[in-house]
């Protein structure tokens, strides 16, 4: 059997991490390859995995259905509503399963986007949301309820260790934030929650991994509030782990998520994580338990502050999410899901 994952992405961030271990966790059992439009940073990332790449120029049905032509894959796995959208137009007999990663707050109205993604729906032998949210926030959720199924996202907690094992370096972050700078994520309510914190706190030291098309603005913000000597833009990290496991906090300002991978990955390590309560998070996350949910700028600014000045309040947060962590980060469950979707 040979499976074709399909993203419309360039970047390597939650759901091309987790598109990647679906393929490793299948490796020597079925045959796996991911499609995508052409990008430096997913070559680097899957040669370094030994997953084998099919660049597109971009995501178009005849670049589509020129790789599906030489591949003729028995299955087609599409990541999010575009690629879903693009595979339906192009699989024909091919069957189709479709995978949503968040709950975005364009796909919970009447759009272009919603109606687009109807073809999909309907094509899809079988679609795998990320969280109920997910499910629940698109607009036509209960036209496909039958051929759904919520499948939270997990890690490899081996390949975290073993990451982090690779990094010698000691960090002395406060906060950490591993993700890409996007509207989605309000890098600019981030950067105002930084200035806060210097108020109270003046040798604060954040760390800011990723890229994306806000960047500059983000940069610029942070420059205008005078907190550039405190805030560290480090761009794309192929290997983040250790940052996260040193730093005394991870951060999180969505304005929507699926099961974010980076706090699934802080949980394992214990970092405690402090986030907006959107979607998957509240699932992972009991406020003032296992990290903190707050929508409340000058809240989150508390609860930072607590945690960077307590370490045994950091301990007590760390050691409540790891036993949450545990509980639900279940690979042979995950596997098995997948693999039913498949047959």
């Amino acid at each position: 059997m040979k499976v074709m994952h399909v993203l419309n992405s360039r970047i390597y961030s939650g759901a091309e991490k987790v598109v990647c271990q679906i393929i490793n966790s299948f490796r020597g059992e079925i045959e796996m390859v991911y499609c995508s439009p052409d990008s430096d940073i997913v070559r680097q990332m899957l040669a370094e995995q030994d997953v084998t790449y099919l660049p597109m120029k971009n995501m178009s049905v005849s670049e589509l259905r020129r790789v599906i032509r030489e591949q003729k894959p028995d299955l087609i796995h599409a990541h999010d509503m575009r690629a879903g959208f693009f595979s339906a137009l192009c699989c024909g007999k091919i069957p189709m399963v479709s995978h949503i990663h968040n709950n975005a707050y364009d796909a919970r109205g009447l759009s272009a986007k919603t109606v687009g993604y109807l073809l999909a729906g309907f094509k899809a032998k079988h679609i795998l949301w990320v969280s109920q949210s997910s499910f629940d926030g698109y607009a036509f959720h209960k036209l496909f309820a039958k051929k759904s199924s919520v499948l939270y996202n997990i890690i490899d907690t081996q390949q975290i260790y073993d990451k982090k094992a690779q990094d010698s370096h000691t960090y002395d972050y406060d906060m950490i934030y591993v993700g890409r700078l996007t509207y989605q994520k309000d890098p600019q309510r981030l950067m105002r929650l930084c200035a806060r914190l210097r108020q109270d706190k003046p040798d604060l030291k954040v760390a800011i991994v990723g890229t994306g098309e806000l960047l500059e603005e983000a940069q610029t913000l942070c420059e205008s509030l005078n907190i550039q000597k405190n805030v560290h833009f480090l761009g794309f990290q192929s290997n983040p782990i250790k940052m996260v496991a040193d730093s005394k906090a991870m951060i999180l300002t969505s304005r929507w998520e699926g099961t974010p991978m980076c706090a699934l990955e802080a949980m394992a390590l214990g970092t405690p994580v402090v986030s907006t309560p959107s979607d998957g998070m509240k699932d992972l996350l009991e406020d003032g338990v296992s990290g903190y949910l707050t929508e409340d700028d000058e809240q989150m600014a508390r609860d930072l502050l607590k945690i960077f000045a307590d370490p045994e309040h950091r301990k007590y947060l760390a050691d409540n999410a790891k036993r949450k962590f545990e509980s639900i980060n279940d690979a042979d469950a995950y596997k098995q899901a997948i693999a039913d979707c498949y047959s």
